[in-house]
């Protein structure tokens, strides 16, 4: 009996008929929805076009460009923070040094519990204080203090990922590393870490999606990344005496799910190419000498002339 098979039962046909009606009828519920959305705000007005106009000013196209790359920019810098830090916490964790394990362990559960936004906030109001000592200038105590909150909290995220990956290599490769004579650094970043990156790797980019989302947390510190920028334009922009917050919101929004989409589609790619580069050694036929030889050169190996395996290498 196959686990596919353990875990899910194939449907029979009456199955099958009310998965149909459930399909049916839940699209039907979520298409009522959006259409009753949309009817709204036809109603009151958010439809108008010189609502939507707006984004056809060249002020607000740069301000949200501006707030697009300024968003990208902290993202970039705190994924690869959080990242080379996961990776310390996860091995140091992982250390048979007791008291190495039990800082790592105490800095992990500690900034998991902690909500992030106190994080960022009590980081922002450090830098401020210690602004001179620093050498901060303009927004860098904004742009430092979220880049380092999201650091210490998905640095943390992250080294539970990489350490439930690196649990999950088999042990027999790490005994038969020992048994190559390989340190435990060598095992760890030649044989575990790889291992264990290439099977976390869709959670490991679930949460860097997480952290592009939570660089949102930066209007709270008034830092202008783009969810800022957009609460300054919906406030500031009046159209027939309105705000135009719903068209705003809509056209944020729309961006940052294209962020998210854009980032998964890569990791997807990643992960696909990554499948279709690992490689091995093909099966010989049986007399094939010549195939044989080749493959038995290629693993260090010699061969006699006839045919026959020479171990002396």
């Amino acid at each position: 009996m196959s686990g596919a098979s353990v875990l899910y039962d194939v449907p029979g046909p009456k199955a099958k008929a009310r998965n149909r009606i459930y399909t049916v009828v839940g699209s039907l519920a979520v298409l009522a929805v959006v259409g009753y959305v949309v009817l709204r705000l036809f109603q009151t007005g958010e439809l108008e076009p010189e609502k939507w106009n707006i984004f056809n000013n060249a002020g607000v196209r740069t301000s949200i460009r501006d707030g697009i790359l300024t968003t990208l920019g902290v993202f970039a810098v705190a994924a690869v923070l959080s990242l080379l830090l996961g990776v310390l916490l996860a091995v140091a964790r992982l250390s048979d040094h007791k008291p190495v394990r039990w800082l790592a362990t105490g800095y992990i559960e500690l900034f998991r519990a902690v909500p992030l936004l106190i994080t960022i906030y009590v980081v922002w109001v450090l830098l401020l204080t210690n602004r001179d000592a620093l050498g901060l200038t303009g927004h860098q105590p904004q742009f430092w203090a979220l880049v380092i909150g999201l650091t210490l909290y998905n640095g943390s995220v992250q080294a539970e990922v990489l350490r439930a990956g690196i649990n999950s290599v088999p042990k027999g490769q790490q005994e038969a590393a020992y048994a190559l004579g390989l340190r435990k650094t060598q095992v760890m970043v030649t044989v575990l870490m790889p291992q264990a990156v290439r099977a976390m790797l869709p959670t490991i980019i679930s949460q860097l999606v997480v952290t592009l989302k939570d660089t949102s947390l930066g209007y709270i510190i008034t830092f202008e990344e783009l969810l800022y920028s957009a609460r300054l334009m919906a406030g500031n922009i009046i159209v027939n005496g309105d705000a135009v917050y719903v068209p705003v919101i809509i056209v944020t929004g729309t961006i940052y799910v294209a962020m998210c989409l854009a980032l998964t589609a890569l990791a997807t790619w990643i992960e696909r190419r990554g499948r279709r580069a690992r490689t091995g050694i093909g099966i010989v036929e049986v007399g094939d000498v010549g195939t044989a030889a080749a493959v038995t050169a290629a693993v260090g190996v010699g061969m006699t002339a006839d045919g026959s395996a020479d171990s002396t290498n």
